[in-house]
């Protein structure tokens, strides 16, 4: 079988044999190209024509689409409980020799999730792990923000806890059966390795990716409990640095949750009281989360969120919150004001992750532009605020200018959806941009301004500049001016 086997199909079965249990996305030229059971599931899931690579009866099914669909057909596989290999071409075909180099660019699955189409902007989406018992370790990240949380629970909180997060995806160690079993029923589950979890493995992990020596820093001891949750963060970032492929510098620190700090509602009261959805058709709306919700950004939807589902339990941070917002109620004016710079405020914190991971477009980075422009009067808004927590809100506020300056410097506005549109960078950034610029858009013109120029250097009137295939531009002259 082999022997038959193209060098591109040989190709192909080397980079699924890397992702057995995904669905493999192989890029060929314009399209994104599936094979085999894959050909067949993405046909019947996504609506593609099933064809066949080889004519006959033993034929390799094949389907694809166009790779600027990639995006949207990524969505409907996840949502559909897939788990998705990239596989891209890694150097440019006009400069191969021989076969196109490809790799595995990243495994997308329903906890990993960075692209704008395929979140809710109003809801975080965390990947989780679980490790242990009783006690048992439980980490969160939401990739798409870079926050990353970590705690033990004993074996009785330990499903309530889990429901409150609600991950897409859980990380669980394949030498152990599921913890507390039915606290996984809606959610996917992700067998790792059990070596991911423990702590002589997951604790350097750690240390490296946040540059310390040990986590103390972050609140987490060498106690027997700290070290579960340890495990369990130490195995979403193994996992994360396998699937991803990229820069994870926007996971910046590791929170320690408290317990004690937050009441802890059971899953049984979250239900009932309809806090993020309701008890008779599961959606959004209706639930006291949408009735709450009048927040202008999709960072202040998903912190409302949390908070909801971790409400505080500490009197003086009850206190302080309340303290700001009676201050902002008396002020109707400052507040509105304040919602209005608000509302021209793009999504920073996904934003900055997807710049992060590599996997923005020129948008994003005008988006960033835009957005610390509105930073500097919200500073103004609070200048004169009267409550510390308003205060320090204020204080931690950085408008970051200098960055600010050189995007809108830099960027075109408005900025194109993608590099390969061309027109990123504004005209007059540059000069060297500028002349080459004019040169591919005004050739003509300088090649005769050129013909001109060397016409009365030379003194030669007949002298021309001509262009062929073989030879590319050179200059002609008659015989009578060879000298």
């Amino acid at each position: 079988m082999s022997e038959a086997l193209t060098p591109m199909m040989r190709q192909y079965l080397e980079a699924k044999k890397a992702c057995p249990d995904a669905i493999l996305l192989f890029r060929m030229g314009d399209f994104y190209e599936l094979f085999f059971e894959d050909a067949r599931i993405a046909a019947k899931t996504l609506n593609l024509a099933l064809t066949s690579r080889d004519k006959g009866e033993n034929g390799t099914p094949m389907a694809g689409f166009p790779h600027h669909q990639l995006e949207s057909y990524l969505a409907k596989l996840i949502r559909a409980g897939y788990r998705v290999a990239v596989c891209d071409q890694v150097e440019d075909p006009r400069q191969a020799k021989g076969l196109v180099k490809r790799d595995i660019t990243r495994i997308v699955t329903a906890g990993t999730l960075t692209d704008e189409g395929l979140l809710d902007p109003r809801e975080p989406n965390y990947l989780a792990a679980a490790v242990g018992d009783d006690p048992v370790g439980l980490a969160w990240v939401d990739l798409s923000t870079g926050r990353f949380q970590a705690g033990t629970f004993s074996r009785s909180q330990f499903p309530d806890a889990l429901a409150r997060i609600s991950p897409a995806e859980c990380l669980v160690s394949e030498e152990a059966d599921r913890p507390i079993g039915e606290a996984f029923e809606a959610t996917l589950v992700t067998k790792r390795p059990g070596w991911a979890f423990a702590p002589p493995h997951a604790l350097p992990l750690l240390e490296k990716h946040f540059g310390t020596r040990g986590l103390e820093g972050f609140g987490f001891t060498d106690a027997a409990d700290d070290m579960l949750a340890v495990g369990a963060a130490g195995a979403i970032l193994d996992y994360l640095q396998e699937t991803q492929r990229t820069s994870l510098a926007h996971i910046d620190r590791l929170q320690r949750f408290q317990r004690g700090t937050y009441l802890e509602l059971d899953e049984a009261a979250r239900r009932s009281l309809e806090v993020h959805r309701t008890l008779r058709d599961g959606r959004r709306e209706g639930s006291l989360l949408w009735v709450l919700d009048r927040a202008v950004t999709a960072m202040g939807s998903r912190r409302l969120s949390e908070w909801l589902a971790s409400p505080l339990m500490q009197l003086e941070a009850i206190t302080r919150r309340y303290d700001a917002l009676a201050e902002l109620l008396r002020r109707p004016d400052v507040l509105e004001t304040a919602r209005d710079e608000l509302r021209a405020v793009h999504d920073l914190e996904r934003l900055l992750a997807r710049i992060t991971t590599g996997r923005c477009g020129p948008r994003d980075l005008s988006f960033v532009g835009k957005t610390l422009a509105r930073i500097a009067p919200l500073k103004q808004i609070l200048a004169d605020a009267a409550c510390p927590l308003l205060r320090e809100i204020e204080a931690r506020l950085d408008p970051c200018p200098e960055l600010q300056e050189e995007l809108s410097a830099a960027l075109a506005d408005p900025c194109p959806l993608s590099t390969a549109e061309g027109g990123l960078i504004r005209d007059g950034y540059h000069p060297d941009l500028d002349a080459w610029r004019s040169l591919a858009q005004g050739g003509k013109q300088w090649i005769a301004a050129y013909q001109a120029k060397e016409i009365q250097r030379t003194g030669i009137p007949t002298l021309k500049v001509g262009y062929n295939k073989v030879f590319g531009y050179y200059i002609e002259v008659t015989q009578a001016h060879q000298d």
